[in-house]
């Protein structure tokens, strides 16, 4: 794998006023009959009928490594403005999306958003800023550790969920430290169509989605995260995307039979199938890792649905771009700056974290992945929660991460493992549903009898492999927990400091 050319993709100011545009469209050429515009307007007009946005068109040459490449340089201030009442020529934020016009296709094919975008806007439209400046790190940036693997206690939020947005996350950060915690797990950041939506179906990958603000607004959560000693990952959506999605969307209109990007690839579970078979992909996606390590400084990532891209050990899908993405940090090694955070005592930190449900063990021998989430201790935790109480031994087992590695050696580099523990996450009821015992017809409608509460609540207390009202790891010095906004956890003054726990 390789990085893509950022330096030549989306839209970035090269010089005062002046935007350069570009994109890869592989199969998508000029001597085919296509042609390539891109629609700009300043924000303040998008929603205003008498300011149309004003037109561009891309010229075409071709990348060597890439194909089809899609280029122009747009001078804002010498464009004259579509209408007096324009901000157009104003500083500020300024949405676009490209057109395809195809002898072969009897409509224009319009709203592509821009796979390379560094912003965005409302639904499929990409942005720039005119007159951005990048963010300033704070000094502590440059010696702050990535926590390491043993010492990490998670808790997985959804930013507009969890905040309102991403001013209203930094605003809870103190909250979260004063909890214990030490790593937030986001929910996707990506752009999606959607003003509603988690973001496992994303169209846009390099920037934050305009519903949580803006890139410096990350930033800026990242870079207070860090002051307060808690890492950040990010949910990586890799292996589907949505429809609307350029390389998905773009191909499908053309009627192609085949795409340089998209297709069937190990188990489609969900939405349009990446083909990491293709160079492309692959390159894209290990692009899209690098870009979020080095420009935001996120500590790692949390790859959605594995299977989706899990092609085995030696496979060019989920392995292989770990692999690599390891190696790029390690390559880091005695650096200054921002990229010394992963290394600490000889040990890579970076948090690559799997939802390899299917074989969480496999997962953690056979790759770089250094945890994964499992359901097991989630099942047994479920049962036992119903009153059964052979499953207590199971419950000791998975809490004790029976028969995860503690330690791999793969290709020389050796790497420590451990398992995620939860009881809640975003993918299952809350974990107190478990003890209701009354339906009306609905599942949604169970409800809980308080006796059975407290009985099944005391049944827990006594599993002998945890600390009272929490659920704790076995395996010693090793504590993971993934605690879901809201869940209102709170300190209970019968759990030893020691021993931070996700409480019942």
């Amino acid at each position: 794998m390789k990085l893509l050319p950022l330096h030549k993709l989306g839209a970035k100011e090269i010089s005062s006023g002046v935007i350069d545009f570009g994109l890869f469209l592989p199969w998508v050429s000029a001597s085919n009959g296509n042609r390539l515009w891109v629609k700009v307007i300043h924000e303040k007009d998008q929603f205003l009928q008498a300011i149309q946005p004003v037109k561009f068109e891309l010229n075409h040459s071709v990348d060597l490594d890439y194909g089809d490449y899609w280029s122009v340089q747009v001078d804002i201030n010498s464009t004259p403005k579509p209408d007096a009442k324009s901000a157009w020529g104003s500083p500020g934020r300024y949405v676009y999306r490209y057109c395809l016009e195809n002898s072969n296709v009897p409509e224009m094919i319009d709203w592509i958003i821009d796979p390379f975008a560094r912003e965005f806007g409302v639904g499929k439209l990409s942005a720039f800023t005119l007159g951005y400046e990048v963010y300033s790190w704070s000094d502590q940036e440059n010696i702050w550790k990535t926590p390491a693997l043993d010492d990490l206690v998670l808790y997985e939020l959804m930013i507009n969920e969890f905040g309102g947005d991403i001013d209203g996350a930094i605003a809870h950060l103190d909250y979260l430290a004063d909890l214990g915690i030490n790593c937030i797990e986001l929910m996707p950041v990506s752009n999606v169509a959607n003003t509603v939506d988690w973001g496992f179906l994303p169209i846009g990958y390099f920037g934050v989605d305009e519903r949580f603000g803006k890139r410096k607004d990350l930033q800026r959560l990242i870079d207070a995260a860090h002051q307060r000693d808690i890492a950040i990952i990010l949910d990586a959506v890799y292996g589907h995307t949505s429809e609307s999605f350029p390389y998905a969307y773009v191909y499908k209109k053309l009627a192609y039979w085949e795409n340089p990007f998209m297709g069937a690839f190990a188990k489609d579970y969900f939405g349009e199938s990446t083909d990491f078979r293709r160079t492309f992909t692959r390159d894209f996606f290990f692009t899209v890792n690098h870009h979020w390590l080095d420009c935001y400084h996120a500590d790692g990532f949390r790859y959605d649905c594995v299977p989706n891209y899990w092609d085995g050990p030696v496979g060019q899908g989920y392995a292989c771009l770990t692999y690599e993405t390891y190696q790029t940090v390690k390559a880091k090694r005695g650096l200054a700056g921002h990229w010394q955070r992963f290394v600490q005592n000889g040990d890579i930190n970076l948090i690559q974290c799997a939802e390899q449900l299917e074989g969480p063990r496999e997962i953690l021998k056979q790759t770089h992945s250094n945890c994964t989430w499992q359901n097991e201790t989630l099942g047994a935790a479920k049962q036992v929660a119903h009153g059964n109480q052979d499953e207590l031994a199971s419950l000791g087992l998975w809490l004790g991460l029976s028969g995860y590695p503690a330690e791999v050696t793969n290709d020389d580099d050796r790497i420590k493992k451990t398992a995620l523990q939860y009881i809640e996450n975003h993918d299952h009821s809350r974990f107190v549903c478990d003890f209701r015992t009354v339906f009306r017809g609905n599942e949604l409608l169970g409800e809980g009898d308080p006796e059975s509460v407290v009985q099944n609540t005391t049944l827990l207390d006594r599993n002998p492999y945890g600390q009272r009202h929490s659920l704790a790891l076995a395996r010693p010095g090793v504590w993971r927990k993934l605690f879901r906004t809201g869940t209102g956890v709170g300190k209970d003054p019968d759990v030893p400091a020691s021993a931070l726990g996700l409480f019942l």
